[in-house]
């Protein structure tokens, strides 16, 4: 019987090779969030001209053969049975009402938005200029467009309280924007959260390649919409992607969607997870980003622009939104390593 015995295999060159001889990790470098810029690269795509003539002509070619369809179908129920054609006809009309009131709903959607657009740009030329009259007129708009809601009857009894003791043009639209618009910065704040949180999830945890573009999109699309619906500019379907077309080609224009100064303290954090998993740390920079979307939809929905409240910051808002997103992840990684 033959006992179990080491074998030793020498090589030529064991000598010569040492672990310094290995060639280096490849460093990958600090996660890109490429959903987010994918998603704006989607929202903020030109069709050309001829696209559009194209597809304008298509729609009015197919609304035009539908109508004609409905005409005939009515008219010649109408021939044929009166009852059966009274009852195509109500149907046609209702239908038609409905459609009316969706593009009612669509038109009063871009009314809200231009009114908030309107606001903001007269706060902006009476602070300027130092009017008092127009500061006073520009705080009785801002608290016209609040008086109805309940979640500000608190500032705007404040405000009615202490303006009449304020003889600055300054002064009196910090104390509106105070007293009104701070309420609302931190539900639009949570708002932010929230959607930085649901994008960087996804992107984590699901391997798909277009899943985290599509989720980015449509987070991106829900959080502007009821950014602008907190500060009083509730759009329709047409007026969101309007508005959602608008941040992105502002952030793209001005190259806020590469890293910068804010997103140093997230990229960071996500350079490190990224160590541990790449997708982890992608997540965290595809949040950071839909984070700065937000504030970019802050900065157009706003009423009145920053001046006596703080701007957020995306380091602090990722700060909130991800506590205790990853850590049960990163500490179960690294238990592994």
């Amino acid at each position: 019987m033959t006992k179990n015995r080491a074998v030793l295999i020498e090589l030529e060159d064991a000598a010569a090779t040492t672990p310094s001889d290995a060639p280096p990790v490849p460093d990958l470098g600090l996660p890109e969030g490429r959903a987010v810029v994918a998603a704006a690269a989607v929202a903020n795509a030109q069709p050309s001209r001829l696209t559009r003539l194209a597809v304008w002509g298509l729609g009015a070619l197919f609304s035009f053969m539908i109508s004609v369809a409905v005409y005939d179908f009515v008219t010649g129920l109408l021939a044929r049975n009166t009852v059966l054609g009274g009852i195509a006809f109500g149907l046609t009309a209702l239908a038609i009402l409905a459609l009316l009131g969706l593009a009612l709903r669509e038109a009063l959607g871009f009314y809200r938005l231009g009114r908030l657009d309107g606001l903001r740009a007269e706060a902006e030329r009476v602070r300027a200029e130092q009017d008092l009259k127009g500061a006073v007129r520009a705080v009785d708009h801002l608290a016209g467009l609040y008086k109805h809601r309940a979640d500000l009857r608190w500032g705007a009894a404040r405000l009615g309280e202490r303006r009449a003791e304020v003889l600055d043009a300054d002064a009196l639209l910090n104390l509106a924007e105070t007293e009104l618009l701070g309420p609302l910065d931190l539900a639009v704040r949570a708002e932010i959260e929230s959607a930085a949180r649901r994008v960087a999830t996804v992107t984590a945890l699901v391997p798909l390649a277009l899943a985290d573009v599509a989720v980015a999109l449509f987070a991106n699309l829900s959080m502007i919409r009821k950014i602008a619906a907190l500060y009083g500019g509730r759009s329709g379907t047409l007026g969101s992607f309007k508005l959602l077309r608008r941040v992105f080609s502002h952030l793209l224009a001005t190259g806020a969607l590469a890293l910068g100064d804010d997103l140093i303290g997230s990229v960071a954090g996500g350079g490190i997870l990224g160590k541990l998993s790449r997708r982890f740390g992608e997540g965290v920079v595809n949040g950071a980003l839909t984070a700065r979307v937000g504030i970019a939809a802050m900065e157009l929905c706003r009423p009145m622009p920053f001046a006596a409240l703080p701007r957020p910051k995306v380091s602090n808002l990722m700060g909130r939104a991800m506590t205790g997103v990853f850590d049960g992840f990163s500490g179960s990684d690294t238990k592994g390593l």
